[in-house]
């Protein structure tokens, strides 16, 4: 089965532990990251998918993504 991810976060170094944290878990980059302004908080946001392969099970949209 193979796991997609869209991670998003404020641009500092919470986003960038949360994307680091998923490719220790075996998570790979899946395209470019992206940038943009959210006028609601003030603040830039980043934005990075990631894919992952995993043997021996079924997908299901119950499944919690971030503990594959």
């Amino acid at each position: 089965m193979k796991l997609y991810r869209f991670l998003t976060g404020p641009d500092d170094a919470s986003f960038c532990h949360k994307v680091t944290a998923a490719l220790n878990k075996g998570w790979v980059l899946s395209g470019s990251p992206t940038y943009t302004f959210n006028a609601a908080t003030n603040q830039m946001q980043c934005g990075q998918a990631v894919v992952k392969d995993v043997e021996g099970k079924e997908y299901h949209p119950d499944m919690k993504l971030s503990e594959q």
